[in-house]
Order: C-alpha cells, then sequence, then structure tokens
C-alpha cells in the first residue's frame, strides 16, 4: 500500500503558514498551518470549530466562492484544508486567507451555531477563535513559510516512497 502524500511532510519541522498539499485532478488542496506541530498545542476542538464556521462562511461568500469546495479542520487539530478549483498560487491564498481573518476579528458571533444548522452546536469558542485567529494573521504577515520539508520513507516491503 502507498504512504499518503501528506505522511511524507517532516512534522517536526513544519512551520504555520500556507502550503500546496496536493494538486490533481484539477483541484488544488491548500494547507493552512495556523500551529507549529508537535511543539505547540493544537487547536482547541471549539475555536477550531470556530474557525471552520467562520472561515467556510467568508470564503463561501468572497471573490472567490464559485472555486471554494471545501473548507474544513485538520484531524490533527493544527491546521485547516481549503480545496479549490482553478488556478491559486499560494501567494493568492496567502492574500485571501489574510483577508479572510481580519474579517473574522471583526464577527461577534459565529455563524450557523442553532442545532438546526450544526452537528455540535455547543461546541464553539469565539474568544479562542479569534486569538488563535490574530496569532495566524502576525504569523501570516511577518513570518511566512510555504515550503514543506520532506520525509522519506521506507514501506514494510522495503519500497522506498519520497515526495519530492
Amino acid at each position: 500500500m502507498e504512504v499518503i502524500q501528506s505522511f511524507t511532510i517532516d512534522h517536526t519541522q513544519l512551520q504555520p503558514g500556507i502550503y500546496v498539499s496536493r494538486e490533481d485532478k484539477g483541484f488544488t488542496t491548500f494547507d493552512l498551518r495556523i500551529t507549529e506541530p508537535n511543539h505547540e498545542p493544537a487547536v482547541a476542538p471549539a475555536a477550531m470549530h470556530s474557525m471552520e464556521h467562520l472561515m467556510a462562511t467568508w470564503f463561501r461568500n468572497s471573490e472567490v466562492k464559485d472555486d471554494v469546495v471545501y473548507v474544513g479542520p485538520m484531524g490533527c487539530l493544527t491546521g485547516m484544508y481549503i480545496v479549490m478549483t482553478g488556478n491559486y498560487s499560494v501567494e493568492d491564498m496567502r492574500r485571501l486567507t489574510i483577508e479572510c481573518l481580519r474579517w473574522i476579528l471583526t464577527q461577534k458571533v459565529v455563524p450557523a451555531t442553532e442545532p438546526q444548522a450544526c452537528g455540535n452546536y455547543l461546541l464553539h469558542d469565539l474568544p479562542m477563535c479569534h486569538w488563535e485567529s490574530k496569532r495566524y494573521l502576525d504569523r501570516l504577515e511577518h513570518d511566512f513559510h510555504c515550503e514543506y520539508t520532506k520525509l522519506q520513507i521506507t514501506l514494510d516491503d522495503g519500497k522506498v516512497f519520497a515526495d519530492a
């Protein structure tokens, strides 16, 4: 079985930033890495859930709304994935994400937090979402990273999987 491409990223060296996780079948998956994996705490689930609602709302109402396929958190809670159609660079996503984060910081409520609209409507934390958004915004504006550090993986059958 082949190793999943995202498992070839050296998460001990990964810095907060924006990365192209994969490009295939007309889609680009962007890795919006909010925290430094394995060195900083992950984003708290309630804050990440609020950030997901806010980011999805902003992106699906933005100038690129017709190209947004998916906005959602990583299982490790260190970032978000945004899947897009069309041709977007890391710099395009950086500009859009900065605009989105600035908008999030002005919001007084999280959209769609009623039981009819959300599967876990009590799991939200807007103040902590604001804190994480501000920290990520500062990082995108002042200490931007966008190049993955790759790992080489040897599979059980001895095959080597490396993604350059």
